[in-house]
């Protein structure tokens, strides 16, 4: 049995079946001593003719046989089968039970993690988690409870009787298994270094097999097999290692349990025939004791399992602990409340803003208005800090209270789901789940509405492609859509956000897979729709925002000017230098 603090209430959840599963195995522990006390009958009526019940001699024939052995015999079978049918469906169940609990806790607790914690903790790790760490903790609670009561009661009983028949030649037999239970606790110990070890050697072969798989076009483009394929049996070959050690030492604990048990044996045979030799015992009392012995030998080995199942799942356990008292970074604060409403207006004032890994700041005293139902594009360099605007509009990251203001509002003042609920995002990585197009365009929402898919289609000008499809809307995209182009990924998820119909629309880098036809039909359908809604085009190319009411050019982390594509040309030399650098590529066919 492991605790700790989010498996200890499921104690008291499941107790009703830990409780039934619990008397069940105890009637069945129970039943399986009466087994020696047969045998004493059964080889003392072979050898004497007769045999003593309740002190009472009597005649060892077919009838006695049947009333004291068979008719007992067949009791004890069927409580055998009932019992141990209906402690496996209860503390094993239970065991399945805290399982999924735990899996959907898990779930729940990384949907509410911030960005942060996600550009931290790789994939492969959690996903150990759900698999590895959860079926070992599931172990640990049901298989837990069974051998603990097992132990406590089949071993108490066992010993009791025991000592009734014989208590030197008891004695005699529990020196070895103390010694037994003192090489297990200090071989345990190792143990749960062991698994943690190889725990993590799992979860980098996990994540490394998980990125492979994720970028097999780029290793196959660069004809980079056989180096991932090295790579790959170096974190096999440490999995290995990892696994073999911890193998080692369990089996060393095994090998323990094994030489202590043997030697028992030796003491019982030897001593008690002895006691037969000088008569205090008799062939059958022998038998009877050994059989005592042989039910004492499983709680032991249960006690040694128990310290190699605690070592792992102590471990485990704490690895899921440490996954679910991870707090998020980003939340809504105490003064924050719910929006009905929001027109689209934003405003920075003077931001200043750090990733929490960065030793750098990415934005410096950023101040810039965008009006409500304006279309306003972003410009820059790669890496001047137009994503970061994005992801703070977002609220993904923590900013300093009156720096970022929603509708004359503190961005810090507005819950984080209500905020988000008014926007919609179109990613750089246009990441798609492998669903049909047409759940993936109406994922914002609830209901599959084909004239509005439809219509979001047509207006990212991904219709046609979809309809050449053979299933059409229906089509199942692969992971992450790896089925279509890069151009149709980047349509398919500015329609998803256009289904969305928010007041604050969001496009990183959109269009840049598309050509220049389709991009200006893409930039006329948006202008179309989007007439009195705040819509921010984040590019590289300057024909994408330049005929947006407002541009924001920055370098830096810097905003540098704000302006129309005129007003910029005239009064940024930056902004005028990018525009005929990108002129003059356009000329050349660059």
């Amino acid at each position: 049995m492991i605790f700790g603090k989010h498996l200890n209430k499921y104690y008291f959840k499941y107790a009703y079946m830990l409780l039934l599963g619990i008397i069940a195995l105890i009637a069945v522990d129970y039943v399986q001593l009466i087994i020696p006390e047969l045998y004493r009958i059964v080889i003392n009526g072979i050898n004497n003719g007769y045999v003593k019940i309740d002190g009472v001699k009597r005649i060892f024939d077919k009838y006695l046989l049947w009333s004291e052995v068979c008719v007992p015999m067949f009791i004890v079978i069927s409580v055998l089968i009932v019992g141990r049918f209906l402690w496996r469906i209860c503390l094993f169940g239970a065991g399945y039970k805290v399982e999924k609990d735990l899996r959907g806790r898990m779930f729940s607790r990384s949907k509410d993690l911030s960005c942060e914690f996600y550009s931290v903790n790789k994939v492969g790790n959690m996903m150990s988690l759900f698999t590895n760490d959860l079926e070992t903790v599931q172990d640990c609670f049901g298989s837990g409870v069974m051998m603990t009561f097992d132990a406590v009661f089949m071993g108490g009983m066992s010993l009791y009787k025991m000592f009734r028949m014989d208590w030197k030649m008891t004695l005699f037999s529990l020196i070895p298994m103390v010694l037994m239970l003192v090489v297990g606790i200090i071989v345990g110990k190792y143990m749960t270094m062991k698994w943690d070890a190889r725990q993590a050697a799992f979860s980098d072969l996990s994540d490394f097999a998980q990125e492979s798989y994720s970028g097999i076009a780029v290793i196959k483009a660069f004809v980079k097999e056989f180096k991932e394929l090295w790579a790959f049996k170096r974190l096999n070959k440490k999995n290995e290692n990892a696994n073999i050690a911890y193998t080692k030492m369990s089996m060393l604990l095994h090998v323990f349990v094994n030489l202590f048990v043997e030697s028992v044996i030796c003491i019982v045979l030897g001593y008690g025939s002895y006691l037969v030799y000088i008569g205090t015992f008799n062939a059958g009392q022998l038998m009877e004791f050994i059989g005592y012995f042989n039910a004492i030998v499983w709680p032991v080995m249960a006690i040694t399992e128990l310290i190699d199942m605690s070592s792992r799942g102590k471990a485990s356990l704490k690895r899921v602990s440490e996954f679910l008292n991870a707090e998020p970074d980003v939340t809504d604060k105490s003064k924050a409340s719910d929006i009905d409403d929001l027109k689209g207006s934003i405003r920075f004032n003077r931001l200043t803003f750090r990733y929490p890994s960065a030793n750098i700041d990415s934005l410096t005293d950023v101040s810039f208005t965008i009006d409500a139902g304006e279309s306003v594009g972003i410009v820059g360099k790669t890496g001047c800090g137009k994503t970061t605007l994005a992801d703070l509009i977002l609220r993904c990251y923590n900013v300093e209270d009156g720096t970022i203001f929603i509708d004359g509002k503190d961005i810090n003042e507005i819950k984080i789901n209500s905020l988000r609920n008014f926007c919609a995002y179109v990613p750089q990585d246009n990441f798609l789940f492998s669903d049909t197009i047409a759940k993936n365009i109406a994922f914002s929402s609830d209901t599959l509405d084909f004239a509005q898919i439809e219509r979001a289609a047509e207006t990212s000008d991904i219709d046609g492609n979809i309809r050449g499809f053979v299933n059409g809307y229906e089509t199942v995209l692969g992971e992450r859509g790896v089925t279509v182009s890069g151009g149709q990924k980047q349509r398919i998820s500015i329609a998803r956000a256009l289904m969305k119909n928010s007041s604050i629309l969001i496009m990183d880098d959109s269009v840049s897979a598309v050509d220049t036809d389709t991009e200006r039909k893409i930039l006329e359908n948006l202008k179309r729709i989007r007439e009195g809604k705040t819509t921010i085009l984040i590019a590289h190319r300057i024909s994408t925002v330049r005929n947006l009411d407002k541009i924001i050019y920055m370098d830096g982390g810097k905003v540098i000017d704000v302006g129309s594509h005129e007003q910029l040309l005239v009064r940024c030399s930056d902004y005028r230098n990018m525009v005929a650098l990108q002129k003059l590529e356009d000329e050349e066919g660059i």
